[in-house]
């Protein structure tokens, strides 16, 4: 099934000069997209913290900083380009762009600035290879996902899902230089997360997508075959969120923790193809955000008894 074309008679952007555009800092901090930064700073802090090897605490904390700062530039200009299709969306109408507080320009201005910037700084501070992926992951969501998926195609978030899955892998890299079989389960886990993720989203916010003209598969495929699509990758998950246990990047703490979390995951998923309404798509969205953060903090805490000693800190 094609895609629905967006209907761009009805994006109503404000008609402003840039005088009119007086934006505030509220609005700048917004357009890093501070709550997926959140999650993408703790998933790349804990794959630093699980690599082995040493690195000083303050360069662990210059990557840190430029992992968070990456994505936040990937999400202002992410902003900068979707402001047509963020105007039409119930979830999205408000921010700085569509609702006129900012010039496009500046957004895209500060987040390219901030890209280049993150980039340059990890590569003098940490090591070229740390560098190399973060530009990697900042290409990747905004000129694959971005860009060339988002709007063309139901697989947009599958595909796509790779840039969110890239900061465990950039944490790693900065304490060894190079990436291992651990750090791509590290990337494996996120990837296979966010598909269920987000189209729990779009379960309940479809007509904001179809309105948009995104064709998340809700809108294009139906409810049906995505909740069916939603079951299989929680499914999948089992092992995926195992393998870090497997590969001896944690012990086994982690790892009958992971099974037991996949085993809730697949419930929600179980339930929310029992569900005719989206109750149960709003828990499986909720409990997918807990789920992450949970199989990222019990990694660490797995590997914490001897906290200052831990793999990836000291001299």
């Amino acid at each position: 099934m094609s895609p629905p074309a967006l209907d761009t008679a009805t994006v109503a952007l404000p008609r402003a000069t840039p005088a009119d555009f007086v934006p505030a800092v509220g609005d700048y901090f917004a357009l890093l997209k501070p709550r997926v930064m959140s999650l993408v700073v703790f998933t790349g802090f804990v794959g630093l913290y699980l690599a082995p090897g040493h690195i000083h605490p303050l360069l662990a904390a210059v990557a840190v900083l430029c992992i968070a700062v990456g994505a936040g530039a990937a999400g202002a200009i992410n902003m900068w380009y979707e402001r047509d299709i963020d105007a039409l969306m119930e979830r999205t109408r408000r921010r700085p762009l569509p609702a006129g507080r900012m010039a496009p320009g500046d957004a895209l201005g500060f987040g390219a600035v901030l890209a280049v910037s993150s980039v340059i700084i990890m590569g003098l501070a940490v090591n070229a290879a740390a560098a190399a992926l973060l530009a990697l992951a900042i290409g990747f969501y905004v000129f694959v996902y971005t860009i060339g998926l988002k709007r063309r195609t139901p697989q947009n978030i599958v595909i796509g899902g790779a840039a969110g899955a890239f900061p465990p892998m950039i944490g790693w890299a900065a304490v060894t230089g190079d990436i291992s079989v651990a750090a791509l389960a590290l990337f494996a886990l996120i990837f296979f997360w966010t598909p269920p993720h987000f189209w729990a989203l779009s379960l309940y916010r479809a007509g904001d997508y179809a309105r948009a003209g995104v064709p998340m598969l809700p809108v294009v495929a139906g409810k049906t075959e995505t909740k069916k699509q939603m079951l299989l990758y929680t499914l999948v998950l089992w092992p995926v969120a195992v393998a870090p246990a497997l590969l001896h990047a944690t012990g086994w703490l982690y790892g009958a923790a992971a099974l037991i979390l996949s085993a809730l995951f697949t419930l929600c998923a179980l339930a929310v193809w029992r569900d005719n309404g989206d109750r149960a798509a709003r828990r499986m969205f909720g409990f997918s955000l807990l789920y992450l953060f949970l199989l990222f903090a019990l990694m660490a805490i797995d590997r914490a008894p001897g906290l200052l000693a831990a793999p990836g800190f000291g001299a």
